[in-house]
């Protein structure tokens, strides 16, 4: 099941296509680094999103 979320940094919706990988609306790819907390994968910088819960956390 896919997620959607909210990068604060660049102001763009983010789309998860797997637990811990996303794309954003510009087409980047980022990263999970926690609940909210993503890296960028082409420029390796922290955004700050809105909350991204990995699905194995919800034991």
């Amino acid at each position: 099941m896919s997620k959607h979320f909210f990068d604060y940094d660049d102001g763009d919706y983010v789309h998860s296509i797997s637990d811990n990988m996303a794309i954003d609306s510009d087409g980047n790819m980022m990263m999970r680094m926690s609940d909210n907390m993503a890296m960028d994968m082409d420029s390796g910088e922290l955004h700050f999103v809105s909350s991204w819960d990995n699905d194995e956390d919800d034991d």
